[in-house]
């Protein structure tokens, strides 16, 4: 594996076929270059995942921020953009989220990419995920990269895959896939339950010396104990901050780590060494990120066919699955 190559460079040519389901090399890094001094050291630590563009629900983020006891360092854990594909609203997301501190996932890669090199949108869909959607993800980044301005390129891709952040006694690893790749899928829910998983779990918990992992990408909330030969591991995935994550719902989640109490009611959550590290709603107007919603992306678009009922009725996915279960 790279040590992580700049997204201007081209990655190794890909079929059609492969196109968004391969992982592209210059997206994977060795465990162990978690092992640093952290470049974040707060009391109050917010991780937004998958924003996807929602305006409405950074809003909602910023104004749970306000409302905290402390400042608080809000970071953006990639794919902030992707419904976004329309210039002024593109230019908004970029705007508002430079504001904050931000690693790219993989949509932001793809958008910085210089040329066409294959890999689509560098989801890395696992074959679960059906080749009409991996199509639509394909054609949704090409329309972001069409709108994507001359200056957003290069600052997306100066952005860092991964930040090391220290909450209390707590070193946090924040990733948007998972240890060992940008697009990887060790952090995703079955992934975690997996008991096959636990030799790799515990083999980064020893090269990492990390705490908390804080991910995203595979877009379905997750959070989980490890007790492991190398030491305590949590993993926590929020998922979406900018789409439901559960059947029948309408809000998003961020995961907040703090060294201080939450005056908001999380989701569920656990406690580390005096360290809360909980799963916040995020109750965004569902009304007005819709409309704009609709408005790029009408009945018969790619986006709408891919995700629109998730927007409205949530996933198929319970908040009994994603809370912690018993230290495992």
């Amino acid at each position: 594996m790279t040590a992580g190559v700049a997204p201007g460079v081209p990655a190794p040519a890909a079929s059609a076929l492969a196109a968004g389901r391969l992982c592209p090399a210059d997206y994977c890094y060795l465990p162990s270059v978690f092992d640093r001094p952290p470049e974040i050291t707060t009391d109050i630590l917010y991780v937004v995942g998958g924003l996807y563009g929602n305006l409405a629900a950074l809003e909602a983020v910023e104004r749970l921020a306000a409302r905290e006891r402390a400042p608080v360092t809000i970071v953006f854990n990639g794919d902030f953009h992707w419904f976004d594909a329309e210039p002024t609203w593109f230019d908004e997301v970029e705007r508002r989220v430079q504001r904050h501190v931000a690693i790219r996932g993989n949509v932001e890669t793809e958008i910085a990419r210089s040329s066409d090199v294959g890999t689509g949108c560098g989801c890395a869909y696992p074959e679960s995920v059906g080749d009409d959607v991996v199509s639509r993800s394909n054609d949704i980044l090409r329309d972001l990269q069409a709108v994507a301005g001359a200056g957003a390129r290069p600052r997306l891709a100066a952005l860092p895959m991964h930040l090391v952040a220290r909450v209390g006694p707590l070193r946090v690893g924040i990733v948007h896939g998972d240890a060992g790749a940008l697009a990887g899928w060790r952090f995703d829910v079955g992934a975690l339950d997996r008991e096959t998983n636990r030799a790799w779990l515990a083999d980064i918990r020893a090269q990492t010396a990390i705490d908390v992992f804080a991910s995203t990408h595979t877009c379905l909330a997750a959070m989980r104990n490890f007790a492991l030969p190398s030491g305590h591991l949590t993993v926590i995935n929020n998922g979406a901050a900018g789409m439901p994550n559960f059947f029948a719902s309408q809000y998003g989640l961020i995961s907040r780590i703090a060294a201080v109490s939450c005056p908001h009611i999380p989701a569920y959550g656990t406690v580390r060494h005096g360290v809360c590290i909980d799963a916040l709603p995020v109750h965004y107007d569902t009304a007005t990120f819709l409309r704009r919603f609709l408005a790029r992306w009408p009945s018969g678009s790619a986006a709408h066919a891919s995700y629109f009922r998730r927007i409205v009725g949530g996933p198929d996915h319970a908040i009994a699955a994603a809370r912690p279960q018993k230290t495992a």
